[in-house]
């Protein structure tokens, strides 16, 4: 099974640590827009990461323990391979395999529940009930 790969948002951590136990591959600085709907930040540092199966679980609940909940909306965190993708809210985990459309719908519909703009909770757009 391959690495993980994702994107971590470094001003969605309360808690920066966690980004100590992930290796940091590229690292991009978007500034803020109100498309982005987090005002109280200039911009978002995307750290373009990747950690091997072994710490993915262990990463995914530091992560879940480690984002910010200070604000009006919430972030989330994501990483996947090839196989299984990892969506992490305060406090929650959606482990999903990659070609379950239902599994990428309950942790769509929790983004959306805890108010993250569609746009940004849509994991899976490219599946389809025919890629099972």
């Amino acid at each position: 099974m391959s690495d993980f790969k994702g994107v971590i948002i470094e001003e969605s951590l309360a808690n920066k640590q966690v980004l100590d136990q992930v290796e940091i591959m590229s690292q991009k600085i978007e500034h803020v827009t109100d498309k982005h709907q987090t005002p109280w930040v200039d911009q978002w540092t995307l750290d373009a990461v990747s950690l091997p199966v072994e710490k993915a679980n262990t990463i995914a609940e530091l992560l879940s323990h480690s984002i910010d909940v200070s604000h009006p909306t919430t972030w989330y965190a994501d990483f996947k391979n090839d196989t299984h993708h990892y969506i992490i809210y305060p406090n929650k985990i959606f482990y999903i395999d990659r070609k379950n459309i239902e599994e990428y719908q309950k942790a769509t519909d929790y983004g959306a529940l805890l108010g993250i703009p569609d746009y940004q909770v849509d994991f899976a757009p490219n599946i389809t009930i025919w890629d099972r």
